[in-house]
């Protein structure tokens, strides 16, 4: 959950999983919609199926006990460099190399290294590892994040109080805040699609599909939406609709992802009946229980504003 998220958005979510699923065991065996359901609003959903992958693996092929060291636990889904040595040094003490954000800003400062990222990040790894000593592994590793995140801060950082300050080449010649060097980034594509939100007549309920497991969002929860993906427009307009229905225009909604923004042009409709074996009709009152992504909950309220309670990560 921490991947790419910060501690404050995420602790609620941990409360909730792990007293729903309070052993490996109980999340391997719990639906997929289940586990979308409660991870809507955290982002990144990829990392939930990586969760679920990895609970059903280590339950399956590890008895239920994590790997103790950081190969068998990059071999687990979802389970990339960092966080295998991170486990590895902090729960199994083996002397593994962490290197998070934190820790290539401080290693980049006290080496002087002048390579940009992404580039410097073998030679960043390199001196961790020597760096990293076979005692006490996982207090290193949190001890230099620490120092990144509250004295080798991006800006201004507190020298003054920084125990590696006579060891800092950065320091020595006066640029420690040009650390690390990264190149410039590109401007984001920006694409565009559009959305369907349908209401049932009769009691107010809100058509929903899930979305392929591959791909943006993959398995979550969405009114239909026309093919729009990171390299490409979807449809636009009332004749991309799913199915023929009076679809009034409900506006745009934009969100931002990591490598592009999107913009959705919201359409509406209040109809009784809609022929298709592809989805379902989610009640309106339970709706904020269904596995969707922020982006669609704007969606359905741009499209019904009496919904906007279901805008946004859920409390």
């Amino acid at each position: 959950m921490l991947q790419q998220t910060t501690v404050a958005a995420v602790k609620d979510y941990f409360r909730r999983f792990t007293e729903r699923w309070p052993r490996v065991e109980d999340l391997a065996a719990a639906e997929d919609a289940e586990v979308m359901s409660a991870w809507a609003g955290l982002g990144y959903y990829a990392r939930a199926r990586n969760l679920l992958a990895c609970a059903r693996t280590v339950t399956r092929s590890h008895n239920g006990r994590f790997p103790e060291t950081a190969e068998g636990l990059q071999a687990l889904p979802g389970v990339g460099a960092y966080t295998s040595a991170a486990i590895a040094a902090i729960a199994f003490d083996e002397p593994a190399a962490v290197v998070d954000g934190n820790i290539e800003r401080v290693t980049t400062r006290l080496c002087l290294i002048e390579t940009p990222l992404p580039s410097a990040r073998r030679e960043i790894r390199l001196e961790v590892e020597r760096m990293t000593l076979s005692r006490r592994p996982g207090d290193f590793a949190q001890a230099m994040m620490d120092l990144g995140a509250t004295i080798c801060t991006p800006r201004r950082p507190a020298c003054v109080l920084c125990p590696l300050a006579l060891a800092c080449k950065a320091r020595a010649t006066g640029r420690q805040e040009e650390f690390p060097h990264k190149l410039a980034k590109k401007a984001k594509p920006f694409r565009r699609g559009a959305a369907f939100v349908a209401r049932r007549r009769s009691d107010g309920a809100v058509w929903l599909r899930r979305r392929p497991n591959q791909g943006m969002l993959g398995g979550m929860a969405e009114p239909p939406t026309t093919g729009w993906s990171s390299r490409s427009d979807g449809q636009l307009g009332i004749e991309a609709a799913p199915f023929d229905a009076d679809w009034s225009a409900a506006g745009t909604v934009q969100h931002g992802f990591t490598h592009f923004d999107l913009q959705l042009e919201v359409f509406r409709a209040d109809i009784d009946y809609i022929d298709d074996d592809d989805g379902w009709w989610a009640p309106a009152e339970s709706i904020d229980q269904e596995a969707l992504p922020t982006l669609m909950r704007s969606v359905i309220a741009a499209a019904f504003p009496e919904l906007s309670a279901i805008r946004g990560p859920r409390s």
